[in-house]
């Protein structure tokens, strides 16, 4: 019962997701082709408010629900590694046709195909473990 609200705001989550069409196929394949604003739309909206959330707890020492004050790291500076990992996540995303989040929302509208998908996903992340000491960070 303690996670009944992850629950719920999961499941909110995937149905705010699949009314925007943020999870249609044809909509990510539009994006790839520069051939539709709405994809950039809602991810340029969810950038936005990420920012203004972020600035808002810097600002005001907003506290957790535990009452202990959130504390954002900052991120160490680069650009290889970003532009390397974004293309990387970027190609899987657009072979796919969905990212992490969205490949759960398929297979709860019945698309199981993506649990082939999610277990590469899965395979992938281990392999990263395995191999994470020997890259460059």
């Amino acid at each position: 019962m303690n996670f009944i609200k992850y629950l719920l705001v999961g499941m909110f989550f995937g149905i705010v997701l699949v009314k925007s069409e943020a999870v249609s196929w044809y909509r990510i394949f539009e994006m790839f082709k520069f051939q539709s604003f709405h994809m950039y739309g809602i991810i340029g909206s969810a950038v936005l408010l990420g920012i203004l959330a972020v600035a808002f707890i810097k600002r005001t020492g907003l506290k957790s629900f535990e009452g202990q004050t959130i504390n954002i790291a900052p991120k160490e500076k680069g650009f290889t590694r970003y532009l390397l990992g974004g293309s990387i996540f970027g190609l899987g995303w657009a072979l796919a046709g969905a990212c992490p989040g969205p490949m759960y929302i398929l297979v709860g509208t019945g698309v199981f195909s993506m649990l082939i998908v999610i277990a590469a996903a899965i395979l992938g992340t281990f392999v990263y473990g395995l191999v994470k000491d020997k890259l460059p960070h």
